[in-house]
């Protein structure tokens, strides 16, 4: 069963190299190494992002990180400043590493997460939602693949108070960017054998907006024969994901709405600590857990889960091309959890987040 779930894995990833190939635009150093910038993030962002680092270093993985401190949290100016200084790393390097920042909720506080991607037209956001062996879920046979367009809809931070207690909220969706991101998805279902895409959206009321994200994933459907499009109002996207998920192949959202099922993914499965993710555009790759929580109330107190961000960087080594670790990294993190020896919190032990480590490594070797 272990091995059957890896090979799922390893097919989701593969799709990957369609987008960024590491042999024509990834920078190399001498002797066959990698320099990838890592954003470690906020909250419990270090303490599972180190994990990486920890085996990674233990496996004499050819990677060498640079290290970019960013910070969300309010009154941490010293490094609010560094997001001009991470887009210019992930320029340098191609390829990144991220843990989640925080977006503080008062009207001044901009969304770093959001600035990033923007930036740099980082504009796909991947999340894999699958039942993980030994860990109980809410239900079995869980395996979707959530693809949400990240750079307009909601989330572009248009909005401004046009007189005072009146705030006028933009939602831009244009077809370019609609059709770019179907695009992306039916690649996906194409390369890794899905059957299904499922549009997401609430044109029943958004009748322009939305209408026009729903009909052009449905235009571009016609371009990939076998495999069959359908549409759900996200309403009721969000009561089957919680009633009968297991009908779901791919999702293909705008931002927002990719936003709300993925945190409903999260929770099928066991919890944010598990879902891996990653953002593309077309020539910037950045891997970050898929369900996207900062985690600032378990800050230094090594309980986190690294799963999500272990696999995510798992995924990001398939992008570099180094199959052969990835495999290796993925199926003893797989391991260890099924074996049930070692186990963070929040999925019922009571390890700390370098135990956990230290098992999967111990795993490798």
């Amino acid at each position: 069963m272990l091995r059957t779930i890896a090979s799922a894995q390893r097919s989701a990833i593969r799709s990957f190299a369609t987008f960024s190939s590491p042999e024509s635009v990834l920078p190399k150093k001498y002797g066959g190494r990698y320099t990838v910038t890592l954003i470690p993030g906020d909250g419990a962002g270090k303490e599972i992002t180190d994990s990486v680092k920890t085996i990674f270093k233990s496996q004499n993985i050819p990677i060498d990180w640079e290290v970019v401190d960013v910070s969300g949290v309010a009154g941490d100016s010293g490094k609010h400043h560094g997001v001009d200084e991470a887009v210019e790393s992930l320029k340098r390097n191609k390829v990144g590493l991220k843990g989640i920042l925080y977006t503080p909720s008062d009207k001044s506080g901009k969304s770093l997460n959001v600035a990033l991607r923007k930036e740099l037209d980082i504009y796909a956001s991947l999340v894999l939602i699958k039942n993980i062996p030994g860990v109980k879920g809410v239900y079995e046979g869980i395996d979707f693949a959530l693809v949400r367009e990240n750079t307009e809809g909601e989330y572009s931070g248009l909005e401004h108070q046009s007189y005072p207690g009146v705030v006028e909220s933009m939602k831009v969706i244009t077809r370019f960017k609609s059709e770019r991101i179907a695009k992306f998805a039916f690649d996906f279902a194409q390369k890794n054998n899905r059957k299904l895409v499922t549009a997401i959206h609430k044109a029943n009321i958004m009748k322009l907006g939305d209408g026009l994200f729903r009909q052009t994933v449905k235009d571009v459907a016609q371009d990939y024969s076998g495999i069959a499009v359908n549409d759900l109002i996200v309403d009721n996207a969000s009561m089957q994901a919680v009633a009968k998920p297991q009908q779901f192949d791919v999702l293909v959202t705008p931002n927002l709405y990719g936003s709300i099922l993925s945190n409903i993914g999260a929770a099928l499965i066991g919890g944010p600590g598990l879902v891996p993710g990653a953002n593309f555009g077309r020539e910037y790759a950045v891997f970050e857990p898929g369900c996207r929580h900062v985690g600032l109330d378990i800050e230094g107190r090594n309980t986190a889960n690294p799963t999500a961000m272990i696999l995510s960087a798992a995924m990001m080594l398939r992008h570099l091309g180094l199959n052969t670790e990835a495999d290796k990294i993925a199926q003893a993190t797989y391991d260890v959890i099924a074996d049930g020896k070692v186990r963070t919190k929040d999925i019922g032990g009571n390890s700390s987040t370098t135990e956990f480590t230290e098992a999967i490594i111990n795993k490798l070797d």
